[in-house]
């Protein structure tokens, strides 16, 4: 698979954005809100703060619980999608993705990537209330906060674009962990890049209460999720992470009240894909499956919640106990009456498997991928009930089809590695695992993967060999300039 040229040019932007961070900045502090982010154009192009993105996101891929679930990616990427397209003064394209953390926190950073941990849709009451807090992200990147945070600082010499790069991941993904760094370091100006201002957090509650409301979602739950958040400062000791980086005084509660009641009451429907996302968040990420099973049965005993979705979480919790003979019936059930739906199919496909009845998959998975080609839900779980079928070459190609249309896909990427290494196809093999490896930064071990490869290259086979030597060149150069960072 061929190198992007956005990586080989990635490392060379970041390098010119630590020279220009190394210069006292010539910019005016008294910005006057709301600025729509212009000013922050003269200290960050947005094609450095694109690459600077980049680096931080190969960062977090490296360290930190990312999940790739199809199923859940597709929700949170429709719902996200559905909220930038209301949003105004957007200048690229975001990407979403989920961290498996039990905390109630989201953040965003340069480049329009927003991370939401499991903890905020399983505390979240209703889709209005966990886009709210999607919708305040969103805002925080196109009014480009954190680059207008460099625009105001005039002395960076103790700011380090790898320190900086550390200092943000480390407070948005652990912020327990970034205030400790901070605290260690006691770097004034790397603090004021991990907590956003009062005057920030304002204009992202504003504009992104506007934005839900563009939606179609109801604005007022904006105030409700922050007032819930509030409430739990009163009763722990330990605020939920998103407050850490997120500022909660008590006049932020009430400008977020006020402001919600100066949008018209809006009955929004109960969204069955929210409530099936926070289901098989319950089930399979916040909670061990005995308990989660525990936990259903319970709230079905209740009625406190969507009994459809609690039934979907309830057959999550039993296939991942191998109790697939209770599964069957609440999950067939489930696919009577919708057969078309999303989870119920990628469910369906985990209920086969668990029943070695993985070709079965492959026949059920086959005429659903016609239907809805290259559709991540479906096509990745055809291609893994076909591994799983050692039907590696179907596999192989169904797999190389939807890379053409998302060459990014960390999981697509890796089950095509599974699927050369099935077949014993050595350079194939450590090719693919080589482009794995870079989505991490690994650079390093990613050139080890290509000297691999060109091991097992025919003598006869000169244009594979002159690629493969053009790969290992460009991953030993990448690894250089991410060392000079």
């Amino acid at each position: 698979m061929q190198l992007k040229s956005a990586f080989i040019t990635l490392c060379s932007a970041v390098l010119t954005f630590s020279l220009l961070m190394s210069e006292p900045l010539k910019a005016q502090t008294n910005l006057q809100l709301p600025d729509l982010g212009t000013s922050a154009l003269q200290a960050l192009p947005l094609e450095k703060e694109k690459a600077i993105g980049e680096v931080m996101m190969m960062q977090i891929r490296g360290s930190s619980p990312l999940i790739n679930d199809p199923v859940l990616d597709e929700y949170l990427t429709t719902l996200g999608r559905k909220l930038v397209a209301n949003a105004n003064d957007v200048r690229f394209g975001f990407s979403f993705f989920w961290l498996n953390n039990p905390e109630i926190n989201a953040f965003a950073f340069y480049g329009g990537h927003v991370g939401v941990h499991t903890g905020l849709i399983a505390q979240a009451d209703n889709e209005s209330q966990f886009a709210s807090v999607l919708g305040h992200e969103i805002a925080h990147v196109t009014q480009r906060h954190l680059a207008r945070r460099i625009q105001q600082q005039q002395d960076n010499s103790g700011l380090t674009i790898a320190g900086m790069i550390a200092g943000i991941l480390a407070a948005v993904v652990a912020p327990d962990a970034g205030m400790a760094i901070i605290s260690a370091s006691q770097t004034q100006s790397a603090f004021s890049q991990l907590t956003h201002s009062r005057s920030a957090e304002q204009e992202a509650d504003r504009i992104g209460m506007q934005t839900l409301n563009n939606a179609g979602f109801d604005a007022r739950a904006s105030s409700e999720f922050l007032t819930k958040l509030a409430a739990q400062i009163r009763y722990k000791y330990k605020p939920p992470a998103f407050l850490l980086t997120h500022p909660l005084p008590e006049s932020r509660v009430s400008d977020v009240r006020l402001r919600a009641e100066q949008y018209p009451k809006r009955q929004v429907g109960s969204s069955l894909d929210f409530n099936l996302a926070k289901s098989r968040v319950l089930a399979r990420y916040d909670n061990k499956p005995e308990i989660a099973e525990a936990l259903f049965r319970k709230l079905m005993r209740e009625n406190t919640y969507n009994n459809v979705a609690l039934q979907y979480g309830l057959a999550i919790s039993l296939i991942d106990q191998k109790k697939t003979e209770e599964a069957q019936p609440i999950l067939d059930e489930l696919l009577a009456s919708d057969p078309k739906n999303l989870f119920y199919i990628d469910t369906k496909t985990d209920l086969l498997i668990a029943q070695k009845k993985a070709a079965k998959a492959v026949s059920y998975l086959s005429e659903l991928n016609n239907y809805r080609p290259n559709n991540q839900v479906i096509t990745l779980n055809y291609a893994n009930a076909a591994l799983e079928a050692e039907q590696y070459e179907l596999a192989e190609n169904v797999l190389k089809s939807f890379l053409l249309e998302k060459p990014d896909h960390s999981l697509g990427k890796q089950l095509l590695t599974d699927a050369y290494k099935k077949q014993e196809k050595l350079a194939a093999y450590h090719e693919a695992n080589a482009d794995v490896l870079s989505q991490y930064g690994a650079y390093l071990k990613a050139a080890d993967e290509i000297q691999k490869a060109l091991n097992f290259v025919e003598p006869n086979e000169n244009v594979k060999q002159q690629r493969l030597k053009a790969l290992l060149t460009q991953y030993r150069l990448l690894q250089k300039e991410l060392a000079r960072l």
